[in-house]
């Protein structure tokens, strides 16, 4: 068994974390967010969604955000530009990276975005080329890679079709989400498995949500597997939608600690990332659902 040297942590809490947030959060704060992110050593960090503010109230100041940033040397900040109207407006905006997502089960994406899966898909190819056009690197999101709200259990194929779609499209990257966070280690593997034999194990992301408290146990299995690239949320930031009251994505906090002990770099400073997930929770009034960043608060 050997786990790979280094990881590469991509921090969606600004956009994936805050999204569902009711209550309005100053842009201030997200870009004090932000900034902490990039201080404590983060490489990666999904900024803002270009999406209609109609569906995400909370990212109606995208803009704002992505030309108010004070950008750390060496690190990317990426949007969510679901459509061609998002990624004008995130190109506008001098954005570098975007993200694109797709779903594994037909049900989820026809409630999510009111259309097939493979509609979806078609609907990417023109945000594809005009990123191309501009320079800007694409990475593709699949949602509900080992269970879907509606549909229950999704089979590998099925995820590996949607991968191998994104990827071929020229998403440089495959971020596998277990949406709702019902997945179990050894589905994670079958389900991953299934997925590099159609997109290589370097072009792949694990992006696991902690609902039952299985995200660490679905991390340490595929990082068994080869993946190098992980998902989380300083103080797992983000409930699930589907599940009222429960924990979404996994915190970076926790990730990290996991890291370490494997002895594989990240490059992050662990004790700054708690300190800026006891901020960001206390700031806007929730849980700090990391339990290694409770932990380390109160020492």
């Amino acid at each position: 068994m050997t786990f790979p040297k280094q990881v590469r942590l991509v921090e969606v809490g600004p956009r994936d974390g805050l999204q569902n947030e009711s209550t309005p959060i100053a842009t201030d704060t997200k870009l004090e967010l932000i900034d902490r992110l990039g201080a404590a050593g983060i490489r990666y960090i999904e900024a803002a969604s270009f999406v209609s503010p109609k569906w995400v109230p909370q990212m109606a100041d995208h803009r704002e955000v992505m030309t108010g940033l004070k950008r750390h040397n060496g690190v990317t900040y990426a949007a969510l530009t679901p459509n061609l109207k998002g990624l004008e407006a995130a190109l506008e905006c001098g954005v570098e990276e975007v993200a694109v997502f797709g779903a594994a089960s037909e049900a989820f994406s026809q409630k999510n975005i009111n259309c097939s899966v493979a509609e979806s898909l078609a609907r990417f190819e023109p945000v594809l080329e005009r990123a191309r056009e501009a320079g800007v690197r694409v990475r593709g999101y699949v949602s509900c890679v080992l269970g879907c709200p509606y549909e229950g259990e999704i089979a590998p194929a099925k995820v590996a079709e949607v991968s191998k779609a994104l990827y071929d499209m020229g998403c440089y990257e495959v971020s596998l989400g277990d949406t709702i966070g019902t997945g179990t280690p050894l589905t994670a593997k079958r389900m991953l498995e299934a997925v590099s034999r159609d997109v290589p194990m370097e072009k792949l992301a694990a992006h696991f949500h902690d609902t039952y408290g299985q995200a660490l146990a679905n991390l340490y299995a595929v990082l068994e597997e080869g993946i190098a690239v992980v998902d989380s949320s300083v103080a797992g930031l983000g409930g699930c939608p589907y599940a009222k009251g429960a924990s979404g994505n996994v915190a970076s906090e926790d990730v990290v600690y996991l890291l370490n002990g494997l002895g594989i770099e990240t490059g992050i400073d662990l004790d700054a990332l708690a300190n800026t997930g006891t901020w960001i929770t206390q700031t806007i009034g929730r849980p700090n659902r990391s339990k290694v960043g409770v932990a380390l608060a109160a020492r």
